[in-house]
């Protein structure tokens, strides 16, 4: 896989370079409520930009369905990556129509621009190789090089991220780059002890990379959700917890070969539950109340884990060589089931190994909370796109950067 720095050292100067970038920012209309996103993509596009280039950076945002939607346009993540920049950034209207046509050829050296969500056009995300193929063939035409660098849509076998690098000479941003060496560090020679955290809501969206942490993990702590099923599946009343019944036997499975290979599978001692699920927009006091696991009242729903576990998970978090963290452990929008996904959090930052929060959610609490991003080894773009590597799975993105 060719780097950047190989790309700036041939020179870039004059050349309109296509940035995959991911700015993919969550909004609140059109105030961006987390630039994370955005902040990574940074180093290569000033890199770029400082050489000469003239830079076309390029995203999706959200699931429009294949055609224009104002909810989904990325204007307010052109106009912050302006301001992390320090310059004007030029705003096309469209993916590849006048506006895109007019926009990049107006970019002088050193400039930059960014087109229009590229999910306006259907055949973006088109399972229909021609269909793809032929806007790969549209957006090809607005560059001379491409730059992939947005790590979190590199497991999606879209247009601008498996097509269009096969039309250009292309090469791996810092960001990919870096995300890629740092999933090796989990797979390949891993420090032990090794130690994964695993929330989120639904335990089928995690049912893979569990079935490949099996044979690879010392310990495997599990929260969120996704930890109702487990916890039915040992037989607990879970009351009205989030629960997927069909994913029962598959559960008792792993739990079972958790214990054959070894496995330490921790799962919570305590729950934070209400009657109700929490006013996320009026933050008003949930009224949780503090139980066993195996004694969650029939009418109450499991919301955080408990301030034992909390302890539990920091003790088997403390002496980690390498830790791998995805999912929060709760409802962490709301102030009252908040907790449990701080300690773990927290129990990152005082761990001496090796720390890597997975993205998604996760990234998302580390900043909502409070935590210094910089203190942890390594804060992914890419929820998805990091588990389906840690299953073993060929990324369709990092596939087309490779000669």
């Amino acid at each position: 896989m060719k780097t950047i720095d190989e790309l700036l050292a041939v020179g870039v100067a004059g050349k309109r370079v296509f940035v995959r970038a991911d700015l993919n920012v969550p909004l609140d209309g059109t105030t961006i409520t987390d630039d994370g996103r955005i902040r990574a993509v940074l180093p290569t596009v000033k890199a770029l930009a400082e050489a000469g280039a003239r830079v076309v950076v390029a995203s999706h945002l959200g699931r429009p369905k294949g055609a224009p939607d104002p909810a989904f346009s990325l204007g307010p993540a052109a106009a912050r990556l302006g301001e992390l920049l320090g310059t004007d950034v030029a705003f096309a209207t469209d993916t590849v129509g006048e506006s895109a046509t007019s926009t990049v050829a107006g970019l002088a050296d050193g400039s930059v621009a960014v087109i229009e969500n590229l999910r306006f056009n259907a055949g973006e995300t088109s399972k229909d190789d021609a269909e793809r193929g032929a806007f790969a063939d549209q957006l090809a035409a607005l560059a001379d090089v491409y730059v992939g660098d947005g790590f979190g849509a590199v497991h999606r076998k879209h247009a601008s991220v498996f097509d269009l690098p096969a039309r250009l000479p292309h090469a791996a941003g810092y960001l990919i780059a870096t995300e890629v060496a740092v999933l090796k560090k989990l797979t390949e020679d891993v420090k032990r002890p090794y130690v994964v955290a695993l929330g989120g809501s639904k335990v089928s969206d995690k049912l893979a990379v569990i079935d490949q942490l099996l044979g690879k993990a010392d310990r495997l702590l599990i929260g969120g959700g996704m930890v109702f099923t487990f916890l039915k599946a040992k037989g607990y009343e879970v009351g009205a917890s989030l629960l997927q019944e069909d994913q029962i036997p598959v559960v008792q499975e792993y739990i079972e070969r958790a214990q054959k290979n070894g496995v330490e599978l921790v799962l919570p001692v305590d729950v934070l539950t209400s009657t109700e699920f929490p006013d996320l927009k009026t933050k008003a006091p949930g009224n949780p109340n503090t139980v066993a696991a195996d004694a969650i009242p029939a009418d109450e729903l499991g919301l955080d884990i408990g301030p034992k576990t909390r302890k539990l998970y920091a003790s088997k978090l403390a002496d980690a060589a390498t830790v791998f963290w995805n999912g929060p452990m709760g409802v962490f929008e709301h102030p009252d089931y908040a907790e449990g996904t701080k300690a773990v959090a927290q129990a990152l930052l005082d761990s001496p190994g090796f720390t890597v929060v997975g993205g998604g959610d996760s990234a998302a609490a580390v900043r909502i909370l409070g935590f210094d991003e910089n203190a942890f080894g390594h804060i992914s773009t890419g929820g998805g796109a990091s588990l389906e590597y840690l299953e073993g799975k060929t990324l369709p993105g990092l596939a087309a950067l490779e000669d």
